[in-house]
């Protein structure tokens, strides 16, 4: 387990997508790339309410006059029809179907884009007298310096609000988890703590669930961070952005190779020997080698997604292959490990045992599959707020299950009758004068 965290690591540390610069943008009009894309792409922002803001300053108004330099703004679902569509407009035709227009002919401007019956995404791009030219002659024009802010109407009305309508909110849960994390490590912490110290059967388990839960917990809070600062400036940390993400990975691995690690020992047991030790941690190779190679799989898809839609952080994506290679897989090894789990439970003669083998399965089941339900309800509710559904179900659900795995194992009861290691002395046992009681 050792070698395959430093793997992870390496890997993550090696090869991690750059964070995005959020809802302030900076950077430089151009005419070249306007004329090579037939309109320079600036950024997209979901806006909604009646008093959305775009305002951008430049750096050079005489040069941006000198071109006729102008904003233009579609709203998504145009610009998709545009691009898809067999007429083959022209240049100067895409152009003239924006809904809105801007002309930059001064240090600053404000745009009110306004009446917005539900939120949704708008394209800005730029283009200028020569973007729709075919000559090369004017090709080494000078580029405009710029800063633009997209604005939503907070609570109030005034338009304050650098969150999108897909991000709304995230910054609120993100608190409340976080303060929620902090409540249970209060009150949970030193017990947990006492129970990974003595050892016992269960401590590599309990030892690879809590790094999980640690991983999960710094991922809340380094996304946090990132929209605190965020809502003051558009741009946040993208740093922390990024390690909410390296976190949330790690995470991850750690739960599927416990997981697997668990249920292949149990396969593996079963066939093999007689059941004596059907809770002890397996490392036989087999086990070990197929569970390895499943977490490497999921790792390099996990990396292969975050590349693919470097933008956000901690979301849950499927837009692209990647994404929906991660989704078959969860569902695969939900799949196979409830089939594993269904047939040591059928055969299972001892109440205990099969209520122990039943929670598990509960538990095991909702981690992997919460993502895909939560992709197939997702497309119920608006384009703009599927993501934000995903990213707070999910996080709810595999909370949930680690809260299920834990009540499981260090629940004094179920494990002494289900273990035949019921001689050794229990994780959670204070004393050998008088009976330990579960903490969860």
């Amino acid at each position: 387990m050792g070698g395959l965290r430093l793997l992870a690591v390496a890997l993550t540390c090696c090869w991690w997508p750059q964070g995005s610069q959020g809802k302030t943008l900076r950077g430089h009009f151009s005419s070249v790339a306007a004329r090579d894309a037939q309109g320079q792409s600036i950024g997209h922002f979901e806006f909604h309410g009646d008093h959305a803001l775009l305002c951008v300053r430049i750096s050079n108004t005489a040069a941006a006059v000198g071109k006729e330099a102008k904003l233009y703004l579609f709203q998504a679902q145009e610009w998709l029809t545009l691009q898809e569509s067999s007429h083959g407009y022209s240049c100067s035709e895409k152009l003239s179907k924006a809904q809105l227009t801007m002309a930059m002919n001064q240090t600053e401007h404000n745009l009110t884009v306004s009446q917005i019956p539900h939120p949704q995404t708008w394209h800005v791009f730029y283009a200028d007298k020569y973007t729709c030219k075919d000559d090369y002659e004017n090709s080494q024009v000078e580029d405009i310096q710029f800063e633009m802010m997209l604005l939503n109407p907070d609570a109030e009305g005034n338009p304050l609000d650098h969150f999108s309508a897909g991000e709304s909110g995230l910054h609120e849960f993100f608190f409340l988890l976080v303060l929620v994390y902090f409540v249970m490590a209060c009150i949970y912490a030193q017990s947990l703590w006492q129970a990974v110290k003595k050892g016992g059967p269960m401590h590599m388990i309990l030892k690879v669930l809590t790094t999980a839960l640690l991983s999960q917990a710094a991922s809340a809070l380094a996304n946090y961070m990132h929209f605190s600062s965020y809502s003051r400036d558009g741009i946040g940390v993208p740093f922390m952005g990024s390690l909410a993400e390296f976190f949330d990975i790690a995470s991850q691995i750690q739960m599927l190779y416990l997981l697997l690690s668990l249920c292949m020992g149990w396969t593996i047991v079963r066939m093999k020997k007689s059941q004596s030790r059907p809770l002890q941690w397996d490392s036989t190779p087999a086990s070990t080698g197929i569970a390895v190679f499943i977490v490497i799989t999921q790792s390099i898809l996990l990396l292969w997604e975050q590349f693919e839609d470097p933008g956000h952080h901690s979301y849950y994506s499927h837009h692209n292959l990647a994404g929906i290679l991660l989704i078959l897989l969860r569902i695969c090894l939900a799949l196979s490990l409830g089939c594993g789990l269904y047939q040591i439970i059928t055969v299972e003669r001892s109440t205990l045992k099969r209520e122990f083998y039943t929670t598990f399965a509960k538990g095991c089941i909702l981690w992997f599959l919460c993502h895909p339900v939560l992709a197939c309800i997702s497309v119920i509710f608006s384009d703009y707020q599927r993501d934000k559904v995903i990213t707070i179900g999910v996080i709810l659900c595999q909370s949930v299950s680690m809260v299920i795995l834990y009540r499981l194992f260090l629940s004094h009861s179920l494990y002494w009758e289900v273990s035949s290691l019921s001689s050794v002395t229990l994780p959670l046992t204070i004393s050998s004068g008088h009976k330990s009681r579960p903490h969860f």
